[in-house]
């Protein structure tokens, strides 16, 4: 008995060509890549999105003030409670 159905989509030519080169480099038909994403997304009941994190000017000024500072001896921590890291902030 054939449990198999058929599933039209659609989807994004680059991104279709791209997965289906991935799935061959990596050896698998692009089916079964699919087939496993859905059984993942049934079981957990959630989707996982990934992205590589690239952060946008605001937090890169941000990071690098907190290079410098930490570079400089200004940092403080690691804090033993709560309560005691708050009273690092009033200083």
């Amino acid at each position: 008995m054939n449990t198999k159905t058929m599933m039209s989509i659609k989807v994004d030519k680059k991104l279709k060509k791209a997965a289906a080169a991935t799935a061959e480099r990596v050896g698998l038909p692009l089916g079964t890549v699919i087939n496993g994403f859905l059984r993942n997304f049934v079981s957990e009941q959630r989707i996982e999105f990934s992205a590589p994190l690239v952060p946008n000017a605001k937090t890169r000024k941000v990071i690098e003030e907190s290079r410098r500072e930490f570079a400089a001896g200004k940092a403080y921590g690691p804090f033993k409670s709560i309560e005691e890291m708050f009273e690092s902030l009033e200083r």
